[in-house]
């Protein structure tokens, strides 16, 4: 399966790069000093530097597929939230852990269609994580891979991303390790991660977590009132 190509928006690479440069810097800041990402008394929580640019005009990039196996709430909500993540990014395992069960609990009220797009800003074996996790989202699983990968709000070690490791994964999980390791390196989970990886790159988003929240950049791994208010508000604006 090829990737399908996706349009440009040259008015949002400006925007997600400059406040992107800013999280990546504290991303760098935060990698340099820790030892072992598996430790979660290293180092305090981390806390990204973002921008959210408020007159940026709105772009749609949900697929609305119904058998996207990365995909949570109904195709026919009214308010959308795509999110670009990476499996070694420190501000997204926060994320996941602060604010993703509050975004989830939208979804789950029919209120919000969250499309993940598993990326790899940190090299291959970020790229080895999205594999693994998309495998998993095929065995309808994608979510408790996803919150595997992010014990604790922490993002694992590279050794804890290797082929064996995320295998052992999928088995601590019941999934069905055959089935599952031969999707995670099929042609067509690689051409669906990929697909992510360009629709990322094509827009800026070269550094994480990005969001796409009902078409409106959020930028860094804000605190979990940001995006409430901005579903809120979404929700409002949308008669909902």
């Amino acid at each position: 399966m090829s990737s399908t190509p996706t349009r440009r928006t040259p008015w949002l690479v400006p925007a997600l790069i400059v406040g992107l440069a800013a999280v990546l810097v504290s991303v760098s800041v935060v990698l340099s000093g820790r030892e072992d990402a598996a430790d979660p008394a290293a180092s305090p929580a981390p806390v990204a530097d973002v921008v959210t640019p408020e007159t940026a005009p709105t772009v749609d990039l949900t697929r609305l597929e119904a058998d996207d196996p990365l995909a949570a709430g109904p195709v026919d909500a009214p308010v959308s939230l795509i999110v670009y993540s990476d499996y070694q990014c420190p501000f997204c395992a926060s994320w996941a852990a602060d604010t993703a069960p509050a975004m989830l609990d939208y979804a789950a009220a029919g209120d919000l269609r969250i499309e993940f797009r598993d990326i790899a800003v940190f090299g291959e074996d970020s790229r080895t994580a999205a594999l693994a996790a998309y495998a998993a989202g095929l065995q309808g699983r994608y979510l408790d891979f996803h919150d595997a990968l992010f014990p604790e709000g922490v993002a694992l070690p590279p050794r804890g991303l290797t082929d064996e490791a995320l295998v052992a994964t999928a088995d601590e999980l019941g999934l069905d390790v055959e089935r599952f390791t031969a999707d995670m390196r099929s042609e067509e989970v690689a051409d669906a991660v990929q697909r992510n990886i360009d629709e990322a790159a094509t827009i800026g988003a070269f550094s994480t977590p990005a969001f796409l929240l009902a078409g409106q950049p959020i930028l860094g791994a804000q605190p979990t009132d940001v995006f409430v208010t901005a579903v809120e508000q979404a929700l409002s604006e949308a008669g909902a």
